[in-house]
Parts: C-alpha cells; structure tokens; sequence
C-alpha cells in the first residue's frame, strides 16, 4: 500500500496531493481531472507523473492519506480515554471530528465511501476502503472485548452492530452536511453500552 513520505511541506509532491484531495472529496474522483489537479497545486502536468505514475496512483494515494487523517483523529481521542467504554467512544468522537474539518464547501461524508462508490468493482482503491472499515470494526471488537472481560465472540457481535451504526450515521451526515447524526449515534452506542 502506498504510505505518505516525508517530503518536505509545500514540495511539488505535497501540492499535487493536497489538491488532488481537496478536488476529489469536493468534486468528486471521476469529475476531477488531471488539468484541475495540477492548476490548483501550481505545478507542471509533468511533475504529476513523476510523483504518482498515474490518476490511479493518485487515488491510491488519496485513500491512503484519508485513512491516515481518521487514524490520527483516533490516536488523539484515543490518548485521552481512560476506560474501555471511553476507548469505544474514541472511535466515534474520531468521526465527529473527521466531520467537523473544515471542508472548502461544507462536509460531505466519508471520503472513502465516497471514493469506493465512484471506483468500479475490483478496483484497488475499494480494497483500501474496505481495509478502513475492517479496522474500524476490530478497534471496536478489542476495546468491546476488554469491556466485557475478555468475551471475544460477544465483542465481535457487538462491534459489527455498532460498526454499522457507526457507517449509517456517516452516510447520513453527509447527507445533512454535519455531524448531528455522528453525535446522535455516538449517544445511541453509549447507551447500549450503559445497558450491558
């Protein structure tokens, strides 16, 4: 899988992803083309595809980086829980937080399943989706098994039930443009969590 590297800020490199995600969570992946790309990061069509080879390379890319961005939300959230159930909780705030970014045109929903929905079938990039939301799941199975002492086959039930919460509540907020449905979820997996 393609990981970020550690260019320095504001190389050509850097741009062209920082454009290139702006454009593809805004417009979308298909509707935003290689001239967008390089115009809005001031640099040369050329110097694209000796970063990134191709489109594709660039959404692979793309992915990656949105991966990245929700696991350092987590890891934050994450640093200040100090329970299981708080560490459950992270993950939700880690979304709530992923929808209060500051979006050049508003919030839109998960970019991943913004980006799986435009990618056709077999496509790389659904598998780098799909990996996100697998992870997602087995954070959400390992802190549910230490919440219910250990109980892995319960924990991976409830995680899956929570996951899809989770997933329905994200759909939705992008609908709406907010993380009202993000929040709503998280006090609706906090109070199944009360009840166990």
């Amino acid at each position: 899988m393609p990981t970020m590297s550690s260019q320095p800020p504001g190389s050509a490199r850097d741009r062209l992803l920082d454009a290139a995600s702006a454009l593809f969570y805004r417009d979308g992946i298909t509707a935003t083309g290689i001239d967008a790309i390089v115009k809005r990061a001031g640099v040369a069509k050329k110097s694209l595809y000796n970063h990134f080879a191709s489109k594709r390379k660039l959404v692979a890319f793309y992915l990656e980086a949105r991966h990245a961005e929700w696991l350092a939300l987590y890891d934050a959230r994450l640093g200040k829980a100090s329970t299981p159930r708080d560490r459950v909780m992270a993950v939700f705030l880690a979304y709530e937080d992923h929808a209060a970014c500051a979006y050049e045109h508003g919030f839109r929903g998960c970019g991943l399943l913004n980006a799986a929905a435009e990618l056709p079938a077999g496509d790389p990039g659904r598998s780098v989706v799909r990996e996100h939301k697998e992870q997602v799941e087995a954070l959400l199975a390992t802190h549910l098994s230490d919440l219910l002492g250990g109980d892995t086959q319960q924990a991976y039930a409830l995680a899956h039930q929570l996951a899809f919460l989770l997933e329905g509540a994200m759909a939705r907020a992008g609908l709406e443009g907010g993380s009202d449905c993000l929040y709503q979820a998280r006090q609706m997996a906090d109070d199944l969590l009360a009840a166990l």
